[in-house]
This record gives structure tokens, C-alpha cells and sequence, in this order.
């Protein structure tokens, strides 16, 4: 009996021997696939967003541009109401 027992012990860590190598394999295997594919992603995304940006900053140009130009006119004036720097005065060297 007691070797029934062995024989069906030995069997079930054979077996749970195999799903581990299976499941180890096919993890490291989907892992892979994963990091291939958000590669990819990143590559595909990043090709994306250098098409996309130029257009949708066209796009908003007409919603921005008042902004823009009420910043410019602020500017100029900010600058032409700058007076400039007065010049440094150095006192003479006596000559005694």
C-alpha cells in the first residue's frame, strides 16, 4: 500500500514538475511578446504624435492667436517703456 502511495506521489510531482516547466516557458515566452509589442506601441505612438502635433497645432491656431497677439502688444509695450541702463561713472585717478 505504502508504495501505491510513493508511486502515485512521485507520478503528481512529475506531473506538477511539467506544468511548472510549461507554465515557465509559455510566461516567459508572452513576456517576450510583451515587450516586442510595447515596443512597437511606443515606435508606432511616438510616429503618431509627430504627424498629429503639427496638425492639431494648426488646428488651434485660430483659438490661440488672440492670446498671442494680446501677449505681443504687452511685450512691446513692456519694452518700449524700458528706459536703458545708465552708464557706469568711474572716478578719475588722481595724479599726485
Amino acid at each position: 500500500m505504502i508504495e501505491l502511495i510513493v508511486v502515485f506521489a512521485a507520478l503528481w510531482l512529475a506531473a506538477s514538475f511539467v506544468g511548472l516547466v510549461f507554465k515557465l516557458t509559455f510566461a516567459l515566452i508572452g513576456g517576450l511578446f510583451s515587450v516586442v509589442a510595447g515596443v512597437v506601441g511606443l515606435a508606432l505612438g511616438g510616429v503618431a504624435l509627430l504627424v498629429a502635433a503639427p496638425l492639431v497645432a494648426i488646428a488651434l491656431l485660430p483659438l490661440c492667436l488672440p492670446v498671442l497677439l494680446l501677449v505681443a502688444v504687452i511685450w512691446a509695450i513692456a519694452r518700449a517703456a524700458r528706459r536703458p541702463a545708465p552708464a557706469a561713472v568711474t572716478p578719475a585717478a588722481s595724479t599726485h
